[in-house]
Formats: C-alpha cells, sequence, structure tokens
C-alpha cells in the first residue's frame, strides 16, 4: 500500500534539498566536527547526495548507504555529474555487512529517527559499532517533535522545470507516547496540463528519544566518551527549546 522514498519523493526532495543545501547548518557543523579525518567515513541513509557529495568535494573519502534505489539511482546521477565515483550500497541500517570499516560514520539530520522500531534501532547501532575501527567516531543528530501535532494536514505545491507540478499533502495520524514515535501519511501527487498522471502514498514514521535513553543504548553497545550537542553548537547543553540533538561516541 505504502512506497518508501519513492520516484515522487525523491524529486521533492531533489528540488528542495539540492546538493549543499544545510539544513540548520549541518553540512558546516560535520565539516568542523570531521576536521582531521583521514580514514573513511560511512554517511547512512544517504539519499540523494545532499549531504555526501559535499563532503566527497572537500576531500574526505566516503561511502554511502541507503535502501532507497530510487534515492540512490539520483546520488549516482549527481556524483557522474561532478565526476565522482563513490561506493554507494543498497541496504537496510540494522542488518548491513560491508567489507570495509570506518574511521567515522555519520547520520545527520535524524534520519536514525527513520528507524521506527526499537529493536532495528539497536541493531544499526551494533552494525555501525562493527563497522568502526577502534578509536573511530558516530555522529548521529535526533530530532525531537515538539511541534508535531496530531490531526494537521499541510498541503504543498511544487513547479517542475518541464512544467508539471507535484503537490505534497502530509497528514498528522498519530502519536504514539509508548512507542515513542510520530506517524503522518504522504502524499504525493503529479499533474501535467491539470490531469494527474502519478501518485505515491508513503507512511512516514519518526522514533524519538530521550538523551539520557539514547546514551544508554550507546554504552550498551560499547560506545563511550559520549558527548551530547544542541542545534550544531558543539557540547551546547540541549534545553526544551532545542531542535536537534547531536551525539557523538567513539567505539574503544
Amino acid at each position: 500500500m505504502f512506497s518508501y522514498y519513492g520516484a515522487l519523493s525523491t524529486e521533492i526532495y531533489d528540488l528542495t534539498k539540492p546538493v549543499g543545501h544545510s539544513v540548520c547548518g549541518d553540512i558546516e557543523y560535520y565539516l568542523e566536527r570531521l576536521k582531521g579525518t583521514k580514514g573513511k567515513i560511512l554517511e547512512a541513509a544517504s539519499g540523494s547526495g545532499r549531504f555526501l557529495i559535499p563532503l566527497l568535494e572537500h576531500g574526505y573519502m566516503v561511502d554511502g548507504i541507503d535502501y532507497s534505489p530510487e534515492m540512490l539511482r539520483s546520488c549516482r546521477q549527481r556524483c557522474e555529474e561532478r565526476g565522482l565515483n563513490p561506493y554507494l550500497y543498497e541496504g537496510y541500517l540494522q542488518s548491513f555487512s560491508l567489507s570495509s570499516t570506518y574511521e567515522a560514520i555519520v547520520i545527520p539530520t535524524g534520519s536514525f529517527c527513520l528507524i521506527e522500531r526499537r529493536q532495528d534501532s539497536l541493531d544499526a547501532l551494533r552494525c555501525f559499532y562493527q563497522h568502526l575501527v577502534p578509536g573511530g567516531r558516530l555522529i548521529v543528530d535526533l530530532l525531537l517533535p515538539q511541534h508535531w501535532r496530531i490531526g494537521e494536514t499541510k498541503t504543498s505545491t511544487f513547479s517542475l522545470p518541464n512544467g508539471d507540478g507535484i503537490t505534497l499533502e502530509d497528514k498528522s495520524i498519530e502519536m504514539n507516547w509508548v512507542d515513542q514515535y510520530t506517524l503522518s501519511y504522504l502524499k504525493y501527487e503529479k499533474w501535467r496540463k491539470g490531469k494527474l498522471i502519478e501518485t505515491e502514498l508513503q507512511r512516514f514514521a519518526m522514533r524519538w528519544y530521550g538523551i539520557e535513553e539514547f546514551k544508554l543504548l550507546l554504552e550498551s553497545i560499547g560506545f563511550a566518551d559520549i558527548t551530547c550537542s544542541a542545534d550544531y553548537q558543539y557540547k551546547k547543553q540541549p534545553s526544551k527549546d532545542t531542535q536537534v540533538i547531536t551525539f557523538e561516541a567513539v567505539r574503544k
């Protein structure tokens, strides 16, 4: 019934988040935190290259992994246009197995929160740990559902260069306080000369974590030297107004 980052979703993502588009300063923050990194970096949930390509262009050795073939196809095309040829893998974050190990694994701007099931989240953290070299770092952003409201419906319209248009209806369905996730339905509709030519329906769940809860999860996997930063200011303590929380943790 539902798609997951299909063709229309990818088209909107590429339009609204082009390569190098910094979300609240995430690219600048990560470039600063990655200074001095000489080994390979893995971007988990790399999408269509918004974040990955700027790291490559700054001289870092970066691989990407995502489980949306449409997103990976877009990323490959964008890389080819720039003469870049990174390794891009299709796979689930909770079960991937790569031959490489990494000095850093990064998951910016809340993508980790898209892992809905708690067990899958734990398995993903274990995968990250296993793919880091000793002393390697995990840097991961989490989002909090501060402004999320059940029953809200938002509609957006996007004009495409060829004259077509896409409408996006974002309907807030459920706030699950016990299992700690929000659920929305996203309906994409593509129009040409007033006629509907394509549609997608996406189930969009976002899990949230308490700060101490996530620290304990990282520690349970074996991570150490855990730091927490608010809104892309290193070691700034989170407050009730915090939008993004960034954790760093080291594999010993």
